[in-house]
């Protein structure tokens, strides 16, 4: 019942946010939470730490620009077929490297994601270094026109609703306890009779599908896709997301998604107003050291939150209901 009212109160906070805040930044934090969320259905809740995720997100957004603005196709379409490429990317890439583990699963994930990262390079209709750019926004079933940032807003919101849903339903279903025991221990699945490497590949071809829903809907968004969301970078930041807010917690990679994309967006915001109320200018570059300032998080949180933010949350208040 109290997470039911959690998830109640959640909605109804979101559904309000646009009313005070620029719905095109709400919306970017929507579809980087929905990544971190995904990804952390692999490492959190399968243990297997992949970088190769920004091929899914990256490689789902390049389909679905290139179905909505070459090809025509309405909008939830576009969507779908990006969603449903980033599946089939990732049953290849799953097929290749599920058998490794460790840092060998790591790796291979790593160089697939990297030679999906010079294709897009190479071939003319990802539009080269310069991306695809003009990508329009359509109709939603038809009716919205999505070129309103808040229609786009509550169409983007429902799709994270849903992305978010399957994730919570998976993990509390009996393929997620099966998951959750590979985890834990594989030799002891192995010896119950569980076909480890089938559930590990289901989980990573999930896990793809819904990072692709994250980046064609990114794409959706900002009307263009760079090669940026296929750099292995793009893998780097998910990761990030993920232990700062909370490794397999539900809420922890929305919560570390908000922390570092605020970060990165209003950093150099606050350090001009900082140098505006102090009167030292040395605040102004404040904005360009975001990559320092994450870094400086990330240590923080490794040496002081080793279990993320919600992660020391949920263990204080469980320390304090025991005390």
């Amino acid at each position: 019942m109290n997470r039911k009212l959690v998830y109640v109160v959640a909605l109804l906070v979101a559904a309000a946010l646009p009313f005070y805040f620029y719905p095109v930044f709400l919306m970017k934090l929507l579809c980087f939470a929905l990544f971190a969320c995904a990804f952390n259905l692999l490492i959190g809740y399968t243990g297997l730490l992949s970088f190769g995720h920004a091929a899914f997100f990256g490689g789902a957004g390049y389909v679905t620009g290139h179905a909505l603005k070459i090809w025509g196709l309405p909008t939830e379409l576009g969507l779908l077929l990006g969603t449903a490429a980033a599946a089939v990317i990732g049953l290849g890439m799953g097929l290749l490297a599920i058998r490794r583990q460790g840092i060998y699963f790591t790796m291979i994930t790593l160089a697939l994601a990297q030679m999906l990262f010079f294709v897009c390079l190479e071939v003319k209709a990802t539009g080269g270094e310069d991306g695809l750019q003009g990508v329009p926004r359509g109709k939603a079933f038809g009716l919205f026109d999505l070129a309103d940032d808040l229609t786009l807003y509550y169409f983007v919101l429902l799709i994270a609703i849903a992305g978010f849903a399957v994730i919570v339903r998976t993990v509390h279903s009996p393929f997620g306890q099966v998951l959750k025991a590979i985890k834990e221990n594989e030799p002891r699945a192995i010896s119950l009779g569980y076909d480890v490497d089938r559930y590990k590949l289901m989980a990573f071809v999930l896990s793809a599908a819904l990072s692709g829903l994250a980046g064609a809907t990114k794409t959706l968004v900002l009307g263009f896709e760079t090669l940026t969301d296929v750099h292995w970078t793009m893998s780097g930041l998910v990761v990030l997301m993920t232990l700062v807010g909370g490794l397999g917690t539900l809420l922890g990679p929305i919560v570390g998604a908000v922390v570092v994309i605020a970060l990165e967006n209003k950093l150099g915001d606050v350090g001009a107003f900082l140098a505006e109320a102090t009167k030292l200018s040395w605040f102004n570059t404040i904005g360009e050291s975001v990559t320092m300032v994450i870094g400086v998080i990330f240590i923080i949180c490794v040496l002081a939150f080793r279990r993320g933010i919600v992660g020391e949350i949920a263990a204080w208040w469980k320390r304090r209901a025991a005390g």
